[in-house]
């Protein structure tokens, strides 16, 4: 049993302040307990930005007191890091079975050598010990199988994690809430809960999908010809109610994306996915000679984010290589666009509509998140009845509506902890205490394979390059004598002024030249070509936006000769 005075430490390297990225640290008596490694996907303004992950700098630190790595579920929003994280640390990895497949296919995506990776298969019931230290867990109901809530039980309570849930008494039984599970662990009471945010503005019960089952079977009932159905690719129940109404209206199934395909192979080979052979017809890749325009035929294109309308705009540019969208054709858009999609699933739906397709567009009130609102919030507190409430995962006006939803349940303002990424809630003798321990962290933003690579400044140049395009100063210089050879010549792309600047180049090529000779008059004998460039670049950037309002990237290049 864990000692009587147990100190306990808890905070997030990611998920606080922001959507997704969750990555939260339980520290008993000096062993960390690692609860999810997820991303989040890059705002608008980050561009060329694949993904935004957690710093690891302080698991780095502190691998050698690290006991193990929880994964709440099979999102990107809470195992998307996975490899990042294990190319800088070793430790063992703890998941149920569809989340750990998950997880495994991750790895081997990224090639990641799966020989120093320990990948642990749990269930709900199951009960680990770490140097005294017990953790349990208990089945949730979200949108994907397997999802469980971490508990790390000490001496003054548990540590409940949540992740991702909501109530819902109709679902099948691999989605149910295992509430004895739940009366047990409050039973010996729990120090603090952390529960999901992001939905909490939210009023009444949140569900996953009752009454957005009858509108399908509508859609289904009434159409003829081939249906296209756009679905979020992890959102399992989902695909599984469609894939259930093709059976049913004597339809074949195709799955196009290479991703989405290794999902639905695994979930089936799981069981998470009930899918006949005869009804399924994989489509994609490796299948280009297929008959894709039977008119009994569902093809299902999912992916996260932003992707799903993506696929759409391809299919109706016929940059497809198995569907183009057909005024024959009904397309069923069952994806609500998340924050930041919005403009580019409005304009696919604008692209839709000139197909002449029949569109049926569910409406977002029919789609709920299968996120926690206000009403699950309160009756998970009523399950657990924790000491202290932490809102997680949710921008900052997310957790405080998560804190008024604690208040109206009779919290205190001293037994609701709102901190920050990197904020440390110290707790002795099962009180919160006064703790000043902040953890330093930066944002590491993944592009393409690099890794932290992409900082502030890059993305600022991005933004500009995207605004305003660039301005290259080209110059050939005579080493010795630091006279021009020839130039200057300026060569833009994608900066657009008024015709009545026709004299701005010729005028940004005089202040080229003056920096040149300032600079030769001032050097002497050794001449700094790096204060040139600067200088030269400061100059006529500020010449350029005074004059335009514009600001594009300046680049001077300056070839050097000897003469």
């Amino acid at each position: 049993m864990s000692n009587t005075q147990d100190k306990v430490k808890i905070f997030a390297l990611g998920g606080l302040d922001e959507v997704g990225n969750n990555l939260y640290v339980v520290d008993v008596n000096g062993r960390i307990f690692i609860l999810d490694a997820g991303m989040k996907y890059p705002s608008g303004e980050m561009l060329g930005v694949d993904a935004v992950i957690p710093d690891f700098t302080y698991l780095i630190e502190n691998q050698n007191r690290i006991k193990g790595i929880f994964i709440t579920q099979g999102h990107d929003e809470h195992m998307g890091s996975i490899a990042q994280l294990m190319d800088v640390i070793t430790a063992p990895i703890y998941g149920t079975r569809l989340t750990m497949a998950l997880v495994e296919d991750s790895l081997i995506e990224a090639k990641v050598d799966l020989s120093k990776v320990k990948l642990n298969i749990i269930r709900d019931e199951n009960t680990l010990y770490f140097d005294g230290v017990k953790v349990s867990f208990f089945k949730t109901t979200h949108s994907i199988p397997g999802s469980v809530a971490v508990c790390i039980h000490t001496s003054a309570g548990a540590i409940v994690y949540t992740s991702d849930f909501v109530f819902n008494h109709s679902v099948s039984g691999r989605y149910q809430t295992n509430y004895n599970k739940i009366s047990d662990i409050a039973r010996n009471g729990v120090l603090c809960l952390l529960a999901e945010s992001a939905n909490s503005e939210s009023m009444g019960h949140a569900s996953i999908g009752d009454t957005l089952e009858y509108t399908l079977e509508e859609a289904f009932s009434r159409t003829e010809g081939r249906i296209i159905c756009s679905l979020f690719s992890t959102d399992l129940h989902r695909i599984q109610m469609v894939v259930n109404l093709a059976i049913k209206y004597n339809r074949k199934v195709a799955i196009t994306g290479r991703r989405m395909q290794r999902l639905i192979d695994l979930s089936v080979k799981l069981g998470y996915l009930k899918i006949p052979k005869p009804v399924l017809m994989s489509l994609g890749f490796m299948n280009a000679n297929r008959d894709n325009n039977l008119p009994d035929l569902v093809v299902i294109t999912t992916g996260t984010r932003a992707q799903p309308f993506v696929n759409l705009t391809r299919m109706i540019k016929g940059h497809d290589r198995f569907i183009r969208i057909l005024k024959t054709d009904n397309v069923i858009l069952a994806t609500p666009p998340q924050l930041g999609t919005e403009t580019r699933a409005a304009r696919t739906l604008d692209m839709l509509y000139r197909t002449d397709a029949n569109v049926i567009a569910i409406k977002k009130d029919l789609l709920p998140p299968s996120h926690a609102s206000s009403e699950d919030l309160k009756l998970m507190m009523n399950l657990l009845k924790p000491a202290y409430v932490m809102p997680v995962n949710g921008e900052y006006r997310h957790l405080l509506s998560h804190a008024k939803v604690a208040k109206s349940m009779g919290y205190d303002d001293e037994n609701i902890i709102i901190m920050d990424n990197g904020e440390v809630a110290l707790f002795e003798q099962g009180q919160l205490i006064a703790n000043s321990e902040t953890i330093e962290l930066d944002e590491v933003l993944v592009d393409g394979h690099g890794v932290g690579d992409v900082g502030t400044v890059v993305l600022k140049d991005r933004q500009m390059l995207s605004n305003d395009g660039v301005v290259a100063i080209v110059i050939n210089l005579d080493r010795k004598t630091k006279k021009i050879v020839s130039g200057p010549e300026i060569v833009s792309r994608g900066f657009v002024f008024d015709a009545k600047y026709a004299t701005l180049f010729e005028e940004a090529k005089e202040i080229a030249r003056a920096v040149i000779e300032e600079k030769a008059e001032a050097s002497g004998r050794y001449f700094n070509w790096q204060d040139l460039r600067f200088d030269m670049r400061d100059r006529v950037g500020k010449f350029i936006q005074k004059t335009t309002k514009h600001r594009p990237i300046v680049i001077p290049i300056i070839e050097e000769f000897n003469l």
